[in-house]
């Protein structure tokens, strides 16, 4: 596979659905619009405490629905009770979105798994094994593409990186992650970069890699921001090509 002439190269990339006032991120709907616009889809993963993988960004409930608690002491029977802010929609499954996409559109999977590496990602690699889409992972974790390298080899995998000021991570963390230190453990296909850190020498020696910007927000951060990416993960605007 020439991954320089693939769709994730060439296929726009919608940050966690084509979302919107209407269309909460990461929702159903959202991926139908995407779907609908022709876009690949970013979406986020996590497992809640039966085993069941969801479409959930954040750890916290409290910005996405309007609930306290953490996503990860949910049961799959609480997906029912729980809407997403502003709409009627419920947290997805990722059983109920490979349902809905069913190949339409190529999809790009983060794994968000802080702790330990193991049951979500096997999980993860199960429930692709029947999937007739294009599709790739990605983490900011190196050691869960490491697990995917092993278990996984065939599925494309993608380190996110970046400078990451405000987020809650230790500094050796934010250090390595910034500089891409682990990329001999993760084995990455591609690199998936801030936007607003772009160009910089971390990624240059990476030149050999595609090089995906993340999270472009407007037509002007698009027009800076290309020049030194091979794609863009953009939301809240939809990219002049």
């Amino acid at each position: 596979m020439d991954i320089f002439n693939s769709w994730l190269v060439e296929t726009p990339i919608a940050h966690r659905g084509l979302h919107d006032e209407k269309r909460p991120e990461n929702s159903l709907s959202a991926f139908q619009n995407a779907i609908d616009k022709g876009y690949a889809i970013e979406l986020d993963l996590q497992m809640i405490s039966d085993g069941t993988i969801v479409v959930f960004h954040d750890e916290s409930l409290s910005r996405l629905t309007d609930n306290d608690g953490y996503i990860k002491f949910l049961k799959k029977s609480d997906l029912d009770i729980l809407t997403l802010k502003n709409s009627k929609e419920k947290i997805p499954t990722f059983q109920q979105v490979l349902s809905l996409v069913n190949g339409q559109v190529p999809l790009l999977i983060e794994i968000k798994n802080p702790d330990k590496v193991g049951e979500l990602e096997k999980t993860v690699i199960e429930m692709l094994k029947d999937y007739q889409g294009e599709y790739a992972i990605e983490s900011f974790n190196p050691f869960v593409l490491e697990y995917f390298y092993k278990h996984a080899p065939h599925i494309l995998r993608g380190q996110l990186a970046g400078y990451l000021k405000g987020q809650k991570l230790t500094f050796i963390k934010k250090y390595a992650l910034k500089r891409m230190l682990l990329n001999k453990i993760s084995k990455p296909d591609f690199i998936s970069y801030e936007a607003s850190k772009l160009p910089n020498r971390f990624v240059r020696k990476y030149k050999k890699l595609p090089l995906l910007a993340w999270t472009v927000t407007s037509q002007s951060e698009y027009l800076k921001v290309v020049k030194y990416c091979d794609n863009v993960i953009f939301e809240n605007f939809e990219p002049k090509i």
